[in-house]
């Protein structure tokens, strides 16, 4: 934990990691705190608004017994287990089952469609899936394009050659000996798009959580704190989700709440922190511009308890710093990262004061610096590439099957973020933009390959283009330039076909918002797609 709160200067010279030689994620987050029956760590809120707690003591037993039926189907060690949930206690469950027992968690999406689903499941050859009814179904279509897939565990039924993941788990012993992996053995692939081809598979070892722990105490003003729970919207089948909200709150005690928006608003969201006294949340920046969207009078109906509000994924304004002040009187802590190093960077209202338009301080136990290509740190000032120095806790092992990737995200003892930045006199760090053309909406990073990849495979498209454009609410959209296929003309009719053909096949989060119909694409002589030329038009 960070130690002396007087200042910045003082918490970053005094931090130390301590990272054991054996460390089991799912052992620190949940077993470590069973002895006390009482020990609150869940509260799930249903659909329909009813409220179910859990103990740590109760995941201790739930989360055994399905660490014994992976096992007595042979899951072994080092197996991968996809998860495809949204926030519920069989979500968190299947994650300590797996880490336990030594298998590697992957993460999905459930607004993922079946092309997404096939590309992750396959490539990271995953023997088995803990999904309900909604993800069944679609894996039934892809079931036959992924041979190691051999157990679905399914959290509410068994549909045709699925397995009852309730019927099977209340059989199985709640005696479980977890394996004593190591701080570096693989834990987790959280797969993170790029912007050429499909997405890669980030592997990380059980020492993530160690390596996210001084970020998130950091972004929270000194996290836990007695009476501390913790909320984000974000979904745990993220980074932001899983390694900023539950498994840092879990690793302290801290209970956590958890819920599924059939669709986030406002209004929903200052009520669900309200009723469950929330003190701590993660609020995407799209999250807050619509609740700042929202009235004034709306916030103050409700009675809140927040201690901290920490946000990433794009740069705050000031006027959304001034508009948390204004609702909730504190002032939001930024942070930044990503799939492969992230919680590196953040603000702290406690210890520093908040810049609009900056990013925060390097978190203690993190090297981070602006570089050249060359390696060579710059000058305060100087534009370059934001860079963390390897190793690292929180860095990533590599990409999964992928040494060519891996490779080409170091220069030397430096891992790339792919972002452009400066650093000023007091060692704050400017966000400027992207070195590439990752698109960041609304909180997600969106890599437009494998867009334009899903967008050809409609008969009506010939080649097409995928670019990021500023939005005001959203950070940026996607938005896509085809050129149609000989007998295609553009309509709405078929605009809107397109969309919805992305929207299935691939995700709801990445369809591309407009669509522009272009004659030809501006292309570089060997064939690439000059998406530069796309932003100019756009």
């Amino acid at each position: 934990m960070l130690g002396s709160r007087s200042d910045y200067a003082a918490v970053r010279s005094r931090f130390a990691w301590n990272v054991p030689t054996h460390f089991n994620i799912g052992v620190d987050v949940c077993d470590k705190w069973a002895d006390d029956p009482d020990r609150l760590a869940l509260m799930h809120r249903w659909r329909d608004g009813t409220r179910r707690d859990y103990t740590f003591a109760q995941i201790k037993r739930l989360s055994n017994r399905f660490a014994n039926v992976m096992r007595r189907h042979g899951i072994r060690r080092g197996d991968r287990v996809g998860i495809l949930l949204p926030q519920s206690p069989e979500t968190a469950i299947a994650h300590v089952a797996t880490y336990k027992m030594g298998g590697i968690a992957v993460p999905l999406f459930t607004l993922f469609g079946v092309d997404a689903l096939e590309y992750r499941l396959g490539n990271c050859a995953a023997k088995a899936l803990v999904t309900d009814r909604e993800g069944a179904a679609k894996i039934a279509e892809i079931r036959d394009l992924l041979p190691a897939l051999e157990y679905v565990y399914v959290i509410d039924g068994a549909p045709d050659q699925c397995f009852d993941f309730k019927a099977l788990s209340s059989e199985a012993s709640d005696e479980f000996e977890p394996v004593n992996t190591r701080a570096d053995e693989p834990a987790l692939i959280i797969y993170t798009s790029g912007t050429t081809g499909q997405p890669k598979g980030a592997l990380h070892a059980h020492r993530v959580l160690l390596g996210h722990l001084p970020g998130v105490e950091m972004s929270h003003d000194f996290f836990p704190e007695d009476g501390d729970v913790m909320w984000t919207p974000a979904d745990w089948a993220w980074i932001g989700g899983l390694l900023d909200v539950l498994l840092p709150a879990w690793h302290h005690g801290v209970p956590v709440v958890a819920h599924r928006f059939e669709k986030f608003t406002p209004e929903d969201a200052f009520r669900l922190m309200a009723e469950y006294g929330v003190r701590n949340t993660f609020l995407p920046p799209t999250a807050l511009k619509m609740m700042r969207a929202a009235s004034d009078d709306m916030a103050q109906r409700f009675n809140f308890k927040l201690r901290s509000i920490a946000s990433g994924g794009e740069t705050l304004g000031a006027e959304l710093l001034d508009w948390g002040r204004r609702v909730f009187g504190l002032t939001i802590n930024e942070f930044y990262g990503q799939t492969e190093c992230n919680m590196v960077v953040s603000s702290c209202q406690s210890i520093m004061e908040p810049k609009p338009g900056v990013m925060g301080r390097p978190v203690p136990g993190h090297d981070v610096a602006v570089i050249d290509l060359s390696g060579k740190v710059l000058e305060p000032g100087e534009m370059g590439r934001i860079a963390v120095r390897a190793p690292d806790p929180v860095m990533f092992l590599e990409y999964w099957r992928n040494p060519e990737a891996t490779r080409d995200k170091f220069v030397g003892e430096w891992l790339l973020t792919g972002d452009m930045g400066c650093v000023d006199a007091d060692g704050y760090i400017r966000f400027v933009g992207r070195d590439d053309d990752l698109i960041s909406s609304a909180g997600y990073r969106i890599g437009p390959g494998e867009i334009e990849d899903c967008l050809i495979g409609h008969p009506a498209v010939r080649m097409a283009g995928v670019i990021g454009k500023p939005d005001e609410q959203r950070g940026q959209i996607v938005k896509a330039f085809v050129v149609l296929a000989d007998g295609f003309a553009q309509s709405p009719a078929l605009e809107s076909e397109i969309k919805d053909f992305v929207k299935t096949r691939l995700a709801a989060h990445e369809y591309p918002r407009e669509i522009a119909f272009l004659d030809q694409l501006p292309m570089t002589t060997t064939g690439k797609v000059v998406r530069r030329a796309l932003r100019d038009i756009a």
